[in-house]
């Protein structure tokens, strides 16, 4: 049953991993002759103005993961009571998740037009006097792309947090209540406690999602992170680097940067919960 799983990591993620690591510190590319080139690569990296950008807008992008999670923990705290309707809200949260992300960016690239649906209500409700340049504006850009990140990954969390707050003993929360705590009091002092490895994972896929941003961007701003890289992160520069200039040694040398920076984050992540009590995961 897992064998056709394992095969396609084999193939797609495993055995590229194992080759790439080589070529980062190799000149491979389309026209050149492959030689060994040490720590060039990483050095160059560190030198181009570029990779300093994508590094900062990646990091800066990691602003949607505390977000993300709140609004899951509280979308999902909300659909987990028996309302009426319940089982629609929780499909209506949930259809962004299904949604191609090309079609997602698309819609949303469309919304945060000068003449898009967004600017329309502005103007209308005249809450601005000119149309706001979402996409153009290099102070909004990026912001506008997270947008569509979050929206995009509630649903999926949310279902997440769903099944976790479903495993929750009712009898914990029954008998807090009776002990006189009230509703937030439950939520903050019984539920989102036992909810922690369950933050502790959402948190972890979010970080390397962000850093690992490519789909939006790429549809909304194009190849290059416009306006003027302010949508440059990691993952559109590598991309750059290597299939648009055919520098793939390069590019191998940022994609290890990018991963070393993603396992950074995620010793954060264990070292603030264990810090923390949450202790839940060994």
């Amino acid at each position: 049953m897992l064998a056709p799983g394992i095969i396609l990591l084999l193939l797609f993620t495993f055995i590229p991993i194992v080759y790439g690591l080589p070529l980062a510190f190799t000149n491979y590319s389309a026209v050149d002759t492959t030689k060994w080139v040490g720590f060039k690569n990483f050095i160059r990296a560190f030198e181009d103005p570029d990779f300093w950008i994508s590094l900062k807008n990646s990091i800066l992008y990691v602003i949607v993961v505390p977000i993300i999670q709140l609004l899951s923990i509280l979308m999902a705290i909300l659909v987990n009571n028996k309302l009426r309707f319940v089982n629609f809200f929780r499909i209506s949260y949930f259809i962004p998740v299904v949604t191609s992300m090309t079609a997602a960016a698309i819609a949303w690239k469309w919304v945060f037009e000068e003449d898009g649906i967004l600017n329309y209500f502005l103007t209308t409700l005249g809450i601005t006097d000119a149309p706001i340049s979402f996409m153009a504006d290099m102070n909004l850009a990026l912001y506008g792309v997270m947008c569509v990140t979050i929206w995009k990954g509630l649903g999926y969390y949310m279902m997440i947090y769903l099944a976790g707050l479903q495993s929750i003993p009712s009898e914990l929360q029954e008998a807090a209540r009776i002990d006189g705590a009230g509703r937030w009091k439950v939520i903050w002092h019984i539920t989102i406690p036992l909810l922690m490895p369950f933050v502790m994972l959402c948190s972890l896929l979010s970080v390397m999602g962000a850093i690992r941003v490519f789909d939006e961007i790429y549809v909304m701003h194009g190849p290059k992170g416009d306006p003027a890289s302010a949508t440059l992160t990691t993952s559109i520069y590598t991309y750059k680097i290597s299939f648009q200039d055919y520098n793939f040694g390069y590019g191998a040398a940022v994609g290890l940067v990018v991963s070393l920076l993603i396992m950074v984050f995620t010793l954060l992540l264990f070292k603030y919960t264990r810090k923390g009590g949450m202790n839940y995961y060994e």
